[in-house]
């Protein structure tokens, strides 16, 4: 972008209208009047771009634009406005040498808009020379705040890393272990399965009763796949009765068989039919052989469970984390505050109670799923700090009372937060939590990504024992 000269000039009582300039001079007036040109871009035109020599400063005059950055190869909004006077482009013209000269944001008509553009090479020395004590300051604050911000957030990233490396490693590890264990005992009954076939195949049996043993164990299978679920009360009473017969026709270790037996949904007429089948002679070999076949099933349902699981973790971090997908889309936020859940989980104690209060029937809606789920993850992270000593958290989904919102609820049972301390809330650095154990930047970020990206809302109203932060989205992108 290079200063046109083909728009139209200002007068000073023109620039004096805008809260940037409206403490200048007469002098000062004059002289950004000889040297800027206001200049028309229609709707879908780019004013600048990101990456580009910054050689405009740019002050908006009439219309929307919004100012975005590219992300790893997708445009992201950082925020959008109508505010006369609101400026952009060669901000850092004043620190000169100091700091590369280039656009760092890309700034898009929305609607059709006229800028002021002022040439950057002129207007950071004139600056410079204008404001000298304040130039100094500045300086001091942009450099000092880059450093303090650049530390901040690679500490706050380092945590979030590992928060949520924490969470899903703690998640993983019992389905993981759970599909080892299974797999190791496995094989083990697998072996055993081998040498009782061994036993009943020796010749004692007939082709008639082998093929009958095939289908008992066939229905085995089957019992095991559908195996009812049985409270404690009757499961002893079907563990007796299956060990009372076992024990009748002289099978040993008759108890130890019948828990699993009941576990597959085997019941004494079914031992009866083995028992036609086989004969009193060979029954225990066929009942040992055929438990090993319930026994290899319900292993293999608990490695098919627990790798389910494992692929359910998987597919919750890539939700939270948005990894495969564009930063704007269409989302389902009870997928986005399920995954959130998920990855919170392990820093979730056993005294909170979750409570989700689901509106199913809400529409989806236009947003930045990456940047919601830090959102739920600030909220969520900052109700489980507030009930150390147990309590509920409470997620409620509903329609906005506008019509045209969602509102999701994040509510919970602690200590509240105190009058005084509400007003300042969501502002950046401010924390109440012990020095080293927050950086006062969650809410702030929270509302950045809810109010400026979302162009939505968020509330809080808080008492002892119920504390709700209501964060309040539109069903359409609004511009």
């Amino acid at each position: 972008m290079t200063t046109t000269t083909d728009g139209r000039r200002l007068t000073p009582d023109d620039l004096r209208q805008l809260f940037l300039f409206e403490h200048l001079d007469h002098t000062q007036l004059e002289w950004i009047a000889t040297r800027g040109w206001a200049v028309n871009h229609p709707a879908g035109n780019t004013v600048y771009i990101e990456g580009e020599p910054a050689t405009c400063f740019v002050v908006l005059l009439t219309g929307t634009v919004s100012l975005s950055r590219n992300i790893r190869g997708d445009d992201v909004e950082l925020s959008r406005t109508d505010q006369q006077g609101v400026y952009g482009g060669a901000t850092q013209a004043y620190l000169g040498d100091q700091v590369p000269q280039l656009y760092n944001n890309t700034m898009h008509a929305i609607t059709d808009a006229e800028v002021y553009e002022i040439p950057a090479a002129e207007f950071g020395p004139t600056i410079r020379q204008w404001f000298p004590m304040a130039m100094h300051l500045l300086e001091g604050l942009f450099f000092g705040m880059r450093n303090s911000t650049n530390a901040v957030a690679e500490r706050e990233r380092l945590l979030a890393l590992g928060s949520l490396s924490a969470g899903l490693t703690h998640e993983l590890n019992n389905p993981a272990a759970a599909a080892v264990r299974a797999t190791a005992v496995l094989r083990d009954k697998i072996a055993g399965m081998r040498h009782k076939l061994a036993l009943i195949a020796d010749g004692r049996l007939n082709g008639e009763q082998l093929h009958g043993l095939v289908e008992l164990q066939e229905t085995a299978v089957k019992k095991a796949a559908n195996a009812p679920k049985r409270t404690a009360l009757q499961t002893s009473d079907a563990e007796d009765a299956i060990g009372d017969w076992l024990d009748e026709h002289n099978v040993s270790g008759a108890w130890d068989i019948a828990a699993t037996l009941v576990a597959g949904g085997v019941d004494v007429p079914w031992l009866e039919d083995i028992n036609a089948c086989i004969g009193d002679l060979d029954l225990e070999p066929a009942v040992r052989w055929l438990t090993y076949t319930i026994e290899t099933e319900l292993l293999m349902g608990e490695i098919e469970d627990a790798v389910a699981r494992i692929s359910g973790l998987v597919g919750a971090a890539k939700q939270y984390s948005q990894l495969d997908r564009g930063p704007f889309q269409v989302v389902n936020v009870h997928e986005l505050l399920d995954a959130t859940l998920i990855m919170l989980n392990a820093k979730i104690p056993q005294g909170i109670r979750v409570v989700t209060n689901y509106d199913r029937g809400l529409p989806a809606i236009p947003a930045y799923a990456a940047e919601l789920n830090q959102v739920w993850t600030n909220l969520i992270d900052n109700a489980v700090s507030a009930m150390p000593d147990g309590g509920t958290l409470t997620i409620t989904t509903s329609l906005d009372p506008t019509g045209d919102c969602l509102a999701i609820e994040i509510a919970d049972t602690g200590a509240g937060i105190p009058p005084d301390v509400r007003p300042r809330i969501f502002e950046p650095f401010f924390t109440t939590k012990p020095v080293g154990e927050g950086t006062g930047l969650g809410l702030d970020i929270s509302y950045r990504i809810v109010v400026k990206k979302h162009h939505g809302d968020i509330r809080v109203t808080s008492e002892p024992g119920d504390t709700r932060f209501t964060v309040v989205l539109p069903l359409q992108e609004r511009h």
